[in-house]
């Protein structure tokens, strides 16, 4: 008996995408073809405007693509949103103020009619997993922005999605914050297994996660460049890795894919 492939987490397909303003269409995404492969942790980075939220926006289902298809672990999009496949996480942590930390968590579990016992054991998982074990019944108004961070990562991955969908969700962050929850988010995904798809205008930020960094062109949006890292699997990365010769090449090589220069592999063999 032939074993069955694990589905693509994410297929894009000739996407294009164009927006009706007053001053007339605009082309926002234009022949977007993509691949994530199950557990890849992929970043989307470019200028101000090239398209990379609307590209994780139709990914999630949160907007349609004018032409072109995209699917998750081979149903549609809008079919992965109904099954809730992905988890998203944005900027603003977008947390209830009104509830607790567990209780925030709780809110897509209750709203899918997960019982009282289930919902918490899972509540505990995540609390547990995010480091939050001491805050649990606090308010959002009483945490730091790095834990209310902690904790919109918790409620996105609440239903065990095998794929998340992160846009800056760190962007608001002290540098400091940002680095710590960067590192933190390397062990989430690599305790939970599932595919990240990371928007960024951050370059180091964008080296230090990826598995693959996705350079996109000025608008309107291409896949100008995908540049893989060469420092080893994401999920085993350590803090000490940002003082690493290997790790400000491959800065250089995204930089390089950004202004539109060759990227060279070893020996300046280009990889494009």
């Amino acid at each position: 008996m032939t074993p069955t492939s694990t589905p693509t987490a994410v297929s894009a397909r000739g996407v294009d995408k164009t927006f009706s303003t007053k001053q007339g269409e605009v082309v926002a995404l234009s022949g977007i073809d993509l691949d994530v492969a199950p557990g890849e942790f992929i970043s989307l980075i470019g200028p101000s405007g090239c398209g990379k939220s609307t590209l994780l926006r139709i990914i999630a289902d949160l907007d349609s693509p004018s032409s072109g298809t995209v699917e998750v672990f081979g149903t549609s999009a809008h079919q992965a949103r109904l099954d809730q496949r992905y988890g998203i996480a944005f900027q603003q942590a977008g947390l209830l103020p009104w509830r607790t930390v567990t209780g925030n968590i709780a809110l897509p579990l209750e709203l899918h009619g997960v019982g009282p016992a289930e919902r918490a054991a899972r509540v505990d998982e995540l609390v547990a997993l995010v480091g939050l074990g001491d805050f649990a019944q606090k308010f959002p108004d009483q945490l730091s922005g790095g834990m209310q961070q902690r904790v919109a990562i918790a409620r996105a991955l609440a239903e065990k999605p095998a794929l998340l969908l992160m846009d800056e969700p760190f962007g608001a962050l002290d540098e400091m914050t940002r680095e710590y929850m960067q590192t933190e988010l390397l062990r989430i995904a690599a305790e939970t297994g599932a595919a990240v798809v990371f928007v960024t205008h951050s370059i180091p930020e964008a080296v230090y996660l990826s598995d693959r960094v996705v350079v996109m062109s000025p608008r309107p949006g291409r896949i100008a460049d995908i540049v893989p890292m060469r420092l080893g699997r994401a999920a085993d990365r350590a803090d000490d890795l940002r003082e690493d010769g290997a790790f400000f090449e491959m800065i250089t090589a995204v930089r390089e894919a950004l202004h539109g220069a060759p990227v060279t592999g070893p020996r300046g063999v280009e990889t494009r």
